[in-house]
């Protein structure tokens, strides 16, 4: 007999606590770990404690699990310095460590299903242009509002925030951020939607 969804995300939340004690062993730099992993101590205790009044379909957890361990990972090494990063960069001859971009894409792909799926339950929005269009300025607000944070951590820390920026000496990186974001949030849309809506449709059957 096959693990239950419940069984799953059991699985998902504790290996997502293990690997996040792990990066807080010894991370690169101990004030940039705890920056990047701060969006996961906040939005932790809100999907627990809303599992059972307001659970998301499968797609929506298993996106935020990934969206976590590319924020670990990239809190314990530096987005600058992150292995991963560092490997890619080699394989297509890149002039920089992309793993900053990988993460910025990511954070508009992933968000951008969470931002659906409350929209679809929570307002009179269904499929279409319109959903996929505040879809994705959601996601837009979202990934400038960040860049107001790493704005105001600069200001703060001075050279302190230099790792959590990850900017790598690039004038056009707060651009370039925002661009993937959408261009992640649009993606999203397109591969998962099908997908999404029929998890949905599930989820309000059994709920």
């Amino acid at each position: 007999m096959g693990l239950t969804d419940h069984q799953r995300y059991k699985i998902l939340l504790f290996s997502g606590m293990c690997y996040l004690m792990l990066t807080g062993i010894a991370p690169h730099d101990r004030l940039t770990w705890f920056l990047e992993i701060a969006p996961i101590l906040i939005a932790l205790p809100v999907i627990f404690f809303s599992y059972h009044t307001f659970p998301l379909t499968k797609v929506a957890y298993y996106l935020i699990f990934i969206h976590a361990i590319i924020l670990m990972h990239g809190g314990e090494h530096t987005y600058a310095l992150a292995p991963i990063g560092f490997w890619l960069q080699e394989a297509f001859e890149l002039a920089r460590n992309p793993y900053d971009r990988i993460g910025h894409l990511a954070q508009g792909f992933i968000p951008v299903i969470i931002a659906r799926e409350i929209l679809l339950r929570r307002s009179p929005l269904k499929p279409g242009k319109w959903l996929a269009f505040i879809s994705i300025c959601f996601c837009l607000a979202f990934s400038a509002f960040y860049e107001i944070i790493e704005w105001w951590a600069a200001i703060s820390l001075d050279q302190s925030a230099e790792a959590f920026l990850g900017t790598q000496g690039d004038p056009w990186d707060t651009q370039w951020d925002m661009f993937l974001a959408l261009c992640g949030a649009c993606l999203s849309l397109i591969l998962l939607s099908r997908l999404h809506d029929q998890q949905l449709a599930k989820l309000i059957r059994n709920t």
